[in-house]
């Protein structure tokens, strides 16, 4: 669950996954996490006002924190398993009440510094306050109309701990840029606004986008555009993360978009996580789609549609078609995770595709009619045999 609204409440929840806490004056309370990435709740640099209370948290891998880095009250939460119960620094600090680390008591004098181990359940944990390492500065306070989000997917596909700003990033604040010099770099900046790239080889890294215009990153007369290690955050407003072609995407998170990234020529997307799309009206949202261009490869992402509150499959993880351009040509999608959608994979009738091959994916259940739409499709190649459930692991059609 990823909280970017602003006094939102969870109340009541089992959650079975992270609770990503990325807004001002957030309570938790009443709820069960269970967790076993890197930290079960984690509050991200920048957010203040976090209250956790009345909550249980079970890590269920060693390695795995309880509550970070700071900027939060705890009152009566009980952390268990976890290999840090509650951790916080000079520069972010926590108040801590009432609350217990595997059935021992923790007050805010007793933060601990990590530790390699995990503490045994009969020991106490350390009373060493120690400043501890700054989180990754991700999208906090930003304005979402969807407040949760959860990762679903298979491990070892792309979600929250390999995704995004990298931890321990510093971000400068920055308004909406235009990226005009040929081979221009930008790093380590907070936008709060949009870019635009008209020039050639221009590379954006290790960044937050918070752009509530219709597209986050535009490419015009642009060739070559690098992204990687980027947050985008479309505010509910996107009507594509990204557009419209020259481009690659690397370890990019999008979410709290109406569709993320529009594919066109020359146009890659890999190892990046796509999630929490928002529904508007009658909107039809899609992870990925396309309407014409050529050259273009999918690979090794998460493109999360299914929005488990509502039980909203949205329309598709890949859409395709041919309504601005006479065709749709070389393009590969392979080694993805996709789940949910009418169809997780939409091909329109009006599509003239050549050399369309799905290879290697992994598909949920959580699809309205089916895998694909048109799998017959002239121009399209689907190996059936390595398309496959997640979870009988054998073929979907």
């Amino acid at each position: 669950m990823t909280v970017t609204q602003d006094g939102a409440i969870v109340d009541g929840q089992e959650i079975k996954g992270f609770v990503h806490v990325k807004a001002d004056n957030v309570t938790i309370r009443n709820s069960t996490i269970r967790y076993g990435g890197d930290h079960a709740i984690q509050v991200f640099d920048g957010s203040v006002g976090t209250v956790i209370e009345a909550t249980r948290v079970h890590c269920e891998k060693d390695q795995t924190n309880g509550i970070v880095f700071g900027g939060y009250v705890a009152r009566r939460v009980e952390v268990f398993g976890c290999r840090n119960g509650f951790l916080y620094s000079d520069e972010s600090p926590a108040t801590i009440i009432d609350s217990t680390w595997n059935g021992q008591p923790v007050e805010t004098a007793a933060a601990v510094e990590p530790t390699d181990t995990p503490a045994p359940a009969s020991a106490a944990p350390s009373a060493t306050k120690t400043a501890t390492p700054k989180p990754s500065t991700k999208a906090a306070g930003a304005d979402r109309q969807r407040s949760a989000g959860t990762f679903d997917g298979p491990s070892g596909y792309p979600g929250p701990d390999n995704t995004g700003v990298p931890s321990g990033t510093t971000l400068r604040p920055s308004g909406s840029i235009t990226l005009a010099q040929d081979g221009q770099v930008v790093s380590g900046l907070n936008i709060k606004g949009c870019v635009l790239v008209t020039a050639k080889n221009v590379i954006i890294r290790k960044s937050r986008i918070t752009c509530g215009s219709p597209y986050s990153i535009r490419t015009k007369d642009a060739d070559n555009l690098l992204v990687e290690d980027v947050e985008i955050n479309g505010m509910g407003k996107n009507t594509a993360a990204v557009c419209c072609g020259e481009y690659t995407l690397r370890r990019v998170e999008i979410f709290n978009v109406l569709d993320g990234p529009r594919l066109g020529d020359n146009t890659v997307v890999e190892q990046s996580w796509i999630h929490d799309l928002v529904r508007v009206g009658s909107s039809h949202n899609d992870a990925l789609q396309i309407t014409g261009g050529s050259n273009v490869v999918v690979r090794g992402n998460s493109l999360e549609v299914y929005n488990s509150t509502t039980r909203d499959p949205l329309n598709s993880c890949l859409m395709i078609g041919s309504t601005t351009s006479p065709s749709v040509s070389n393009l590969v999608y392979e080694q993805n995770y996709c789940n949910g959608g009418n169809y997780s994979i939409g091909i329109r009738s009006d599509l003239r595709a050549t050399n369309i091959a799905f290879r290697n994916n992994v598909f949920g259940r959580n699809c309205r009619y089916g895998i694909i739409a048109r799998s017959q499709h002239p121009g399209l190649s689907w190996d059936r045999a390595t398309n496959i459930w997640v979870d009988s692991r054998k073929p979907v059609l």
